[in-house]
């Protein structure tokens, strides 16, 4: 690797923006600002203030704004997409005939009421045939085939001890709420959602023509059954040991350890020919192995009938949708369904979504913002070995580590650059419930033949429409779908500070994320291993816990707190890409000048650039459930927690002692 002086780095960064900034040909005016609220009491309220309060979020949504929330305007433009092609006489097995077609048989609520449950009779016939653990089995291997993942949970990716090459991997599974620890609390909120998540499952049952007592019985065997599952489960925030995760088993040491499972036989009939495996969460298998001798057939044949029903309630006719929704109501707070076409639109993008990507960005994706994001992840980058050249607690020889791994990334910008092949998957006009098992049926093969086998680094875990970004540490890369390449992310004509607030800062966010608590323990090729000095990592962990303890002390609603341990990993690259993004945009010409625009210097309109991407409105309810199980922390403390450890910002809005975000220096983290 090509080191860099730091003076000869200044000076390329410098030549390399100034070449590169775009002619304020398009200005973009800044709104939404609350200018009665002061900068340095709260940030995000001061950028966002008046857009919060006029902001409305619509009924069939859990929160409006950026971000994920960006998704509901995609699925728009998508939807236009699919409509148009689904009109239309294409030609057979090409990707309009099969996006038009799936799209299409899931609006045909007519011929999907007409069949009811009729599509699942054999499945839950099958189950009533279940006379053993090994039948229960085979059933369980046939529909995780097909998507039914229930309790067991398969899914291969690059071995983290040598991950140029993939395995298969089981983590914990088998549960229906959203995380182990709804199954144990008992605050109000989460009983609330306890007691609809029975209902919704003893719905389930009298939709199938079970009398009503009978279905309730039967809701309260499929929660205690999951219960007992979620006993063994890892929290959340355990399931951030990288390490802990990492149990590379030989078939017959768990044959021993684990018989009831009967793992040679439940591995072959998975089409996995292995002799080993990664467990991750191995407590969870051993309390399915005792489990499954415990409990009566007959109660597992109801939580399999359960866990059935609940997977495809969706599939099926208007009740079981209908029930679907009602217990969803309770746990995010969405108070109107979607639309059947913003459904059908999502249905197709989770099954077939590199054909429907290939649509959407031949219609709205520019190679221009192509290009420039080339640049902007060159000058971020370049800006971060800087960072790394200047840090005082890192030692030469972690240095010179952090830089290799820094320049060894992979960078997937807008698209792949080969698509999935969806051949194999036969789409039918008249059939939807079939076609979903079609794609996920293709997706299980697909991801099977990748048993070990190379990596394949091209390989992208999103579609392009996607509003999201994304690190992949096995894998050492940087991905930056389509769908978020749009304002206020990025703007191809938009001034410097925007862009470097905004795109630039998500840029160094997914930089850092190779950084972080987890991404460090992955040298620069994506093995599990350590590159640093002891004392230079002993540091890095003080400086995540200094994160971990501030990020605590942020209150979400009412007593409810950002969980510092669960968010560290997202809280350390929001510091950090804050701070890169900044340094790269100092070297462009606009943030080396101090030419107002519109009234705000280039600093004020890179800071509040920043809060506008993170400009999101919630129902409290989703909220709740998102600080439980999300690593991220919420929109207003992913904008006021970086920007109250950094110096510049103080400068930029002359935030001084007394105002609610005011720390001393000395006491502004800085990881990076």
């Amino acid at each position: 690797m090509k080191q860099l002086i730091f003076l000869a780095l200044a000076l390329f960064l410098a030549a390399a923006c100034a070449r590169n900034t775009v002619p304020d040909t398009n200005r973009v005016v800044l709104t939404g600002i609350d200018a009665t609220k002061k900068p340095g009491d709260d940030f995000f309220t001061y950028a966002n203030g008046i857009w919060y309060d006029t902001a409305r979020i619509p009924d069939s949504q859990t929160g409006v704004g950026s971000y994920s929330f960006m998704n509901y305007p995609q699925r728009v433009r998508l939807q236009g997409i699919l409509d148009s092609v689904s009109a239309r006489s294409n030609t057979p097995g090409s990707i309009e005939q099969k996006v038009g077609d799936f799209y299409a048989s899931g609006m045909d609520m007519a011929a999907i009421d007409k069949r009811s449950y009729e599509p699942i009779r054999p499945l839950l016939a099958r189950i009533d045939a279940v006379t053993d653990v090994a039948s229960l089995l085979k059933l369980v291997v046939e529909e995780q085939k097909v998507g039914n993942r229930s309790i067991i949970g398969l899914s291969i990716g690059p071995d983290n001890k040598q991950s140029t090459v993939n395995i298969a991997q089981f983590s914990q599974t088998g549960i229906g709420l959203p995380d182990r620890d709804y199954y144990f609390k008992i605050d109000s909120s989460t009983a609330a959602i306890q007691k609809a998540y029975k209902k919704y499952l003893a719905a389930l049952f009298e939709l199938t023509g079970t009398g009503a007592t009978a279905a309730e019985k039967n809701a309260a065997v499929a929660y205690d059954l999951e219960k007992q599952l979620a006993t063994a489960h890892k929290t959340n925030i355990e399931r951030r040991d990288v390490k802990a995760n990492y149990n590379k088993m030989a078939v017959a040491d768990l044959t021993k350890k684990q018989p009831v499972l009967r793992w040679p036989t439940l591995l072959s009939d998975l089409g996995l020919k292995v002799d080993s495996v990664n467990v991750r969460q191995p407590a969870y298998y051993d309390k399915l192995n005792t489990i499954l001798e415990s409990v009566p057939i007959a109660d597992w044949k109801v939580y399999l009938k359960a866990n059935a029903l609940a997977h495809y309630a969706n599939y099926l006719s208007q009740p079981f949708v209908d029930a679907s929704f009602a217990y969803a109501k309770i746990l995010t707070g969405q108070s109107v369904k979607q639309t059947r076409a913003e459904e059908m639109t999502q249905a197709v993008d989770r099954s077939i979504g590199d054909a429907l990507a290939q649509l959407y960005v031949k219609k709205y994706f520019p190679e221009a913002a192509k290009k420039r994001m080339k640049v902007l992840v060159a000058n971020l980058e370049k800006a971060f070995e800087a960072r790394i050249n200047n840090l005082e607690w890192m030692s030469d020889s972690t240095k010179t580590k952090a830089k290799e791994k820094l320049y060894a990334f992979t960078e997937k910008i807008g698209y792949p650059d080969k698509w999935r092949d969806y051949s194999k998957v036969n789409v039918k006009r008249d059939a939807y419930f079939e076609n979903r098992l079609a794609a996920t049926k293709n997706d299980y093969l697909y991801s099977l033949a990748k048993v070990g086998q190379p990596v394949d680094r091209t390989e992208w875990h999103t579609t392009p429409p996607t509003v999201t970004a994304y690190n992949n540490p096995p894998l050492n890369e940087i991905v930056f779908p389509a769908g978020i390449l749009q304002p206020p992310y990025f703007d191809v004509n938009a001034d410097d500070a925007l862009n470097y607030g905004g795109i630039g800062m998500v840029i160094g966010h997914e930089i850092t994320h190779s950084f972080d608590d987890q991404g460090a323990q992955f040298d620069k090729v994506g093995n599990v291993t350590n590159w640093w000095k002891p004392e230079d990592y002993a540091k890095f962990k003080a400086r995540t816990q200094q994160v971990i303890d501030q990020y605590n002390t942020f209150t979400v609603l009412d007593s409810v707190h950002v969980k510092g341990a669960l968010t560290v990993g997202e809280n350390t690259a929001d510091i950090a890409g804050v701070a890169i993004a900044y340094d790269a945009f100092k070297l462009t010409e606009q943030g080396k000048s101090g030419a107002k625009v519109d009234g705000f210097t280039p600093d004020q309109r890179f800071f509040i650039s920043i809060a506008r991407i993170w400009r999101v409105k919630t129902r409290d309810e989703f909220l709740r459930m998102y600080v439980n199980t999300n690593p991220h922390s919420p929109a207003k403390w992913r904008v006021n927690g970086p920007l109250m450890n950094f110096t510049p910002f103080y400068k930029a809005f002359n935030v001084q002692p007394g105002d609610k975000m005011y720390k001393p220096e000395n006491q502004r983290i800085v990881v990076w």
